[in-house]
């Protein structure tokens, strides 16, 4: 019994060590995706605009959504959509020799039913290349790593805060689990 009044407090600790921290960061609900009408067959991916090389969100529905199905395309293969709040999702690259162009995105779905998109490959956009010799006069850089002098304002500082309150919301569940777990012997 003891042990059951040590992960009680242990658990209203972490609440209260994580609840401030919490506090730091807006909030930001996530969108829930719909749940699309049984009949209704699509795929979309996004976004409609890539270059090659780039991952892509594919997402798609057939009269059941509760196995896989297939989706291909010239762009990136032919790929299976998994089940996952109710819609088929999957996140294929394309590939890097795939020349510009719009290419078909087809979902042939368990029950033969079919529907397709189209994806628009770009040409990659060509980075800008410095002078290969600086001229004497201009001091050279050091190589731009990121942090250091060119970090900009960001979140950098919440970055502790908040890996300590998820670990604590993470181990205040892990505890009431073992709670669960344990009264349900």
């Amino acid at each position: 019994m003891g042990s059951v009044r040590g992960r009680a407090a242990l658990l209203v600790a972490v609440g209260a060590c994580a609840f401030p921290l919490l506090g730091a960061v807006p909030a930001r609900a996530e969108p829930v995706p719909e749940q699309p009408a049984g009949d209704v067959i699509f795929v979309e991916v996004t976004p409609g605009t890539v270059e090659p090389g780039f991952l892509v969100g594919i997402r798609a529905s057939c009269r059941d959504n509760s196995v896989p199905a297939i989706v291909a395309s010239d762009a990136f293969g032919k790929i299976q959509v998994q089940p996952q709040r109710g819609l088929l999702t999957a996140s294929p690259m394309v590939n890097e020799r795939t020349r510009p162009g719009n290419y078909r995105v087809k979902l042939e779905c368990p029950s033969g039913e079919t529907a397709s998109t189209m994806l628009q490959v770009v040409k990659r956009a060509q980075p800008t290349r410095p002078p290969s010799h600086p001229p004497s006069h201009f001091p050279s850089r050091g190589p731009a790593t990121g942090f250091g002098g060119t970090a900009g304002p960001g979140l950098g500082g919440l970055l502790v805060p908040i890996g300590l309150a998820l670990t604590m919301v993470g181990a205040g569940f892990g505890v009431a689990a073992s709670r669960r777990h344990a009264a349900g012997r």
